[in-house]
């Protein structure tokens, strides 16, 4: 595990084989999640005409985003890290596990691979993205709210998987229970805002369908979230001084 430091990033980060690796694997996982999360929930309106929210509909989806996840951070994880969210990484910025120069990388490596992946469901599929919006009564600070503490626990989660130096045997297992807390919060929040937790999964369907009702909901919301989940668990969870000898493998240098 690196120490935690903060660094605008080494001279040659912005050309090392080992950040256009990283990159490149953040883009085709996040391409990987976003196919399949977005693409199950078309394939649920070409297969029924009536579109309103059920319990079944909503455990098919949150099902559909949890296996997805799960398959992008599992592959992905021994390269980049497996972030696959721009609120994980500004996470793992805010925690001193990763330069800017690096976390710049991932955003834009995110967006894009959001982008194509829903490029590809317009062309296949032929339906334009549904995108994120506030359900009817729902107001935006609600909103808001419900996005943070939604993002807060997949964070942490991440965090206490796949960053924390005591994790031990624990981070074999990250990217399983990463993507359960995913499927559990769109059980509570996909029926008010669709809970998408994670900036480029709302923002590739938002231009793709070109839908931008409260689009500035899922930024905000995650961002913070993420933000204070690092924060919290690097300060108040991780010890100040690593473990002498510790009985868990370091993650790679590129990871977090």
């Amino acid at each position: 595990m690196p120490p935690r430091r903060y660094q605008f990033g080494r001279a040659d980060e912005a050309t090392h084989p080992d950040s256009m690796r990283a990159t490149l694997a953040e883009f085709l996982s996040t391409i990987i999640f976003v196919f399949a999360g977005e693409g199950s929930i078309l394939a649920l309106d070409k297969m029924y005409k009536d579109t309103s929210a059920t319990p079944a509909r909503l455990v098919m989806i949150a099902l559909a985003h949890g296996l997805s996840l799960f398959a992008a951070v599992a592959s992905s994880v021994n390269v980049s890290g497996g972030h696959v969210n721009p609120a994980v990484t500004f996470g793992a910025l805010l925690g001193g596990r990763i330069s800017l120069v690096r976390a710049l990388y991932y955003w834009i490596a995110q967006l894009l691979g959001s982008i194509v992946a829903c490029l590809l469901l317009r062309l296949t599929a032929g339906m334009r993205p549904g995108g994120f919006a506030l359900a009817s009564g729902v107001g935006e600070l609600r909103g808001l709210i419900l996005e943070i503490v939604l993002t807060y626990g997949l964070v942490y989660t991440v965090y206490a998987t796949g960053i924390d130096p005591k994790r031990g045997s624990v981070g074999t297992i990250a990217p399983l229970a990463i993507g359960l807390i995913v499927s559990a919060n769109i059980l509570v929040g996909g029926p008010f805002d669709g809970a998408a937790m994670n900036p480029a999964r709302a923002f590739g369907p938002a231009l793709v369908g070109w839908r931008w009702n409260h689009h500035w909901i899922y930024w905000v919301g995650p961002l913070i979230g993420g933000g204070l989940a690092a924060l919290m668990y690097e300060y108040m969870v991780i010890p100040a001084a690593e473990p002498a000898h510790p009985t868990h493998q370091p993650l790679a240098p590129e990871d977090y």
